[in-house]
C-alpha cells in the first residue's frame, strides 16, 4: 500500500515537471526580441515558426491579390516610417519574415540582408525596425497568428501599385 503512495506522488511530480517545462518553453519564445536577424536565437526562432503556421495569405481568405496588397502597403508604410524618422532606407535589400498577433500588430520581424543589400550597420536597421514594430499595426484579419516570408527591397515603388488600386 505505501509503495502506491509513492508512486502517485512521483507521478504527480512528473507531471508537474512536464508542465514547468511547457510553460517555461512558452516564456522563452515570449522573451524573443521584437526584432532579430535570422541566425540570431535560431532554436527560440525555429519554435516561433512552428507556434505560428498560419501563413499570411491564409489570413487573407486566401487570396492572392489582398495578401500581395497587405505585403505591399506594410513594406509602403516602413519607407513612409524611415522618411519620418530620417533613416535611410534606400539600397536595402533583404528577406523578411514577420509574425503578426491576430489584432494585426507585428509581434516579430525578423530579417536578414540580401548579398546585393547596400553595405551599413545592420544594428541601425535592428534599431528602426525596433520602432516600427511598435507603430505599425494592420486592421484585424485572421483570429489567428500569422506569418509571412517574402522579400523587400527598397525603395519599392509602391505607390505606383497601390495607386492603382
Amino acid at each position: 500500500m505505501n509503495i502506491f503512495k509513492h508512486t502517485a506522488a512521483f507521478v504527480t511530480l512528473l507531471l508537474f515537471i512536464g508542465s514547468v517545462d511547457a510553460s517555461a518553453a512558452f516564456t522563452k519564445i515570449d522573451s524573443l526580441p521584437s526584432v532579430f536577424m535570422i541566425g540570431q536565437n535560431d532554436i527560440l526562432y525555429e519554435e516561433l515558426v512552428e507556434e505560428c503556421t498560419h501563413p499570411l495569405l491564409t489570413a487573407c481568405q486566401d487570396s492572392m491579390d489582398l495578401a500581395y496588397q497587405k505585403w505591399v502597403e506594410l513594406l509602403s508604410e516602413m519607407e513612409v516610417e524611415a522618411e519620418k524618422s530620417e533613416f535611410d532606407i534606400k539600397g536595402i535589400k533583404i528577406w523578411l519574415n514577420i509574425f503578426w498577433r491576430p489584432d494585426g500588430s507585428i509581434k516579430h520581424l525578423v530579417y536578414f540582408p540580401k548579398p546585393t543589400s547596400r553595405n551599413m550597420d545592420f544594428s541601425d536597421l535592428t534599431k528602426f525596425f525596433g520602432r516600427f514594430v511598435k507603430v505599425y499595426e494592420m486592421e484585424k484579419i485572421s483570429n489567428d497568428c500569422y506569418s509571412h516570408y517574402g522579400s523587400a527591397t527598397f525603395p519599392t515603388f509602391s505607390s505606383l501599385y497601390l495607386d492603382k488600386k
